[in-house]
């Protein structure tokens, strides 16, 4: 049983703080289209939360940095930012949750799977940009989830040990990221997942309303430094 004293937490954004996992799925769809490759929406949509990378070889095969990935990849940004990042909203209560933990003492870092350019205009629709101390994105690690290098360079960036952090996502690829950074994780069921596919979570809520509702009693405890075994 280890005991971990929580001083950092680290932030998906992307079916955590913002509903925008579906749209994520429509704009790869629909930029594989416009490249001549027809591929599956409901694929794609178990696939959001790996990194773009990993996303783009398991449905078609295609590799990022060939000539057919690279003009894939651009044509999502693309259409995202068009077509659906204007219209995306936050999760009910996600930049109180932020707000009410930054008000606690924690360290909170953006811990994503976004591209950097991607990665700040989703805070501000989750009203959690000025109150993130630091960000990861993709950017900012070799390999992406679930992969453990975001997971890493983000408690680099909170200064914080895995027993000094937790985690907080909505995907599977969060939980095995987490893992193997050595980082416990609370789930959210809010960005599409079932259960079983977020086992290995130390909790489960349905999104940020539900853990800050049930704050006081979850793994975070009352205050910054609360311990909890596992």
């Amino acid at each position: 049983m280890t005991t971990h004293t929580v001083t950092a937490l680290l932030f998906d954004v992307d079916g955590t703080l913002v509903d925008s996992n579906d749209a994520h799925a429509h704009a790869w769809v629909a930029a594989f289209a416009e490249n001549g490759i027809a591929v599956d929406f409901a694929h794609v949509r178990r696939c959001i939360g790996m990194g773009g990378d990993k996303l783009m070889v398991t449905v078609s095969g295609v590799e990022e940095h060939s000539p057919a990935g690279s003009a894939i990849g651009k044509r999502r940004s693309e259409i995202f930012a068009e077509r659906f990042l204007p219209h995306l909203k936050p999760f009910r209560d996600a930049g109180r949750l932020v707000a009410e933990l930054k008000g606690r003492g924690y360290t909170i870092v953006a811990a994503s799977s976004a591209k950097r350019d991607e990665l700040q205009p989703l805070l501000r629709v989750a009203a959690a940009e000025t109150l993130m101390d630091a960000s990861t994105s993709s950017d900012d690690a070799a390999n992406s989830k679930p992969d453990p290098d975001i997971v890493r360079a983000a408690l680099k960036r909170a200064n914080a040990s895995p027993t000094d952090a937790v985690m907080i996502g909505d995907t599977p690829y969060d939980v095995e990221a987490s893992r193997r950074a050595g980082v416990p994780m609370i789930a959210f069921r809010c960005g599409g997942w079932a259960d079983f596919d977020l086992k290995g979570a130390i909790a489960l809520y349905d999104g940020p309303w539900d853990l800050l509702s049930g704050l006081e009693s979850s793994p975070l405890g009352p205050r910054k430094g609360s311990g909890f075994r596992l």
